[in-house]
């Protein structure tokens, strides 16, 4: 096989893998000092929205103003099964399942942006949601950006983490062709590793985790992905990244984005971990810089899939931030061009 998790690790630049946190089967949070609990128990009641002619999948779990989990590639709202009780005690907890992605429809459509953000938007004027709260990661972080810009109005903070957003993205330079990257991008060869291989299941997601997946974990992953069909929009989401200036409406949506954050009243909770490849520590000191309202917080050691590894810090850093946001103090911590060391 020409690509390996090795490669994967080298190539994001990542720490040495440290030793395995044993899932737990309890999917509550524990109580204050006890150990963290990370289940691939999804103990949740899925329910479903029709939404432009095809089903949304997601959970909805608590009583309050909603939270909206948003995910990225290849996730869903299994991506936060852990993090989500630490939350709903005091808020609506709502993870819904991208288009083509968990347990959501897969209509035939290019699976583009474009695509993604005209189902999210239809999914919230659906479920009629009012004085949302995003909590989003990767892709999902441009998804829950793009809606506030455009709906000020109807945000009331955003959570995020592992954002495709300035100053990380875009990127005025196009990945080498030999990089894992710059391969996804090449016609034939991205089929073959993500269609074919599932390389964005197999390799990318474990690779993006310090501990080890479980083998129920992983299963559950790789359920919406059964053939190379269905493992479509895990190949767009790459080819979707704006760097060397392609493609140019992604590139010009993401700078809106970047340009928007420098203005907005809208309280911001930053959630970055130690080797999380695409908002590491010099980006949350950037983030600090560039945002008029933001907090900053390290979750400890984390990868890209940074619920996996650190769910009790993330969910206790996100009920004790909504609390403030409710409240109105949740305001700057750090003074600008600084950022928190710790929770």
């Amino acid at each position: 096989m020409p690509y390996t998790r090795k490669e994967f690790l080298l190539t994001l630049g990542m720490l040495p893998v440290v030793p395995s946190l044993r899932p737990s089967t309890r999917a509550q949070a524990p109580a204050r000092g006890a150990a963290p609990a990370i289940s691939a128990a999804f103990p949740y009641e899925s329910k479903y929205v029709e939404v432009l002619g095809s089903r949304l999948h997601y959970v909805d779990e608590g009583q309050g103003d909603p939270m909206l989990f948003i995910h990225g590639n290849p996730t869903s709202s299994y991506l936060w099964r852990n993090v989500i009780p630490y939350v709903t005690g005091e808020s609506r907890a709502i993870a819904i399942d991208l288009i083509g992605m968990g347990k959501s429809g897969k209509p035939d459509i290019d699976y583009k942006y474009q695509d993604h953000k005209r189902y999210v938007d239809a999914f919230i004027d659906a479920l009629g949601l009012r004085n949302l709260t995003f909590v989003i990661h990767d892709w999902g972080t441009v998804l829950g950006f793009d809606y506030a810009r455009h709906h000020e109005g109807n945000v009331v903070g955003i959570a995020f983490m592992e954002a495709l957003v300035p100053p990380r993205l875009p990127n005025p330079n196009a990945p080498a062709p030999n990089s894992v990257f710059g391969r996804f991008r090449t016609p034939g060869v991205g089929e073959k590793m993500i269609l074919e291989d599932n390389y964005f299941v197999e390799t990318m997601l474990p690779g993006g985790v310090i501990r080890t997946l479980s083998q129920e974990e992983m299963d559950y992953y790789r359920a919406p992905y059964p053939t190379p069909a269905s493992r479509k929009p895990t190949l767009m989401w790459p080819r979707e990244l704006p760097m060397g200036g392609e493609p140019a409406r992604n590139v010009e949506v993401v700078t809106a984005v970047g340009e928007w954050m420098k203005m907005t009243e809208i309280p911001m909770l930053h959630l970055w971990g130690r080797s999380g490849p695409g908002n590491p520590d010099g980006i949350a000191s950037e983030m600090v810089k560039r945002v008029r309202n933001i907090q900053s917080t390290f979750v400890g050691m984390a990868r890209h899939y940074l619920q996996e590894d650190q769910p009790e810090t993330i969910g206790r850093a996100l009920a004790d931030w909504r609390r403030r946001v409710r409240t109105g103090r949740a305001a700057v911590v750090a003074p600008r061009g600084s950022h928190d060391a710790a929770v």
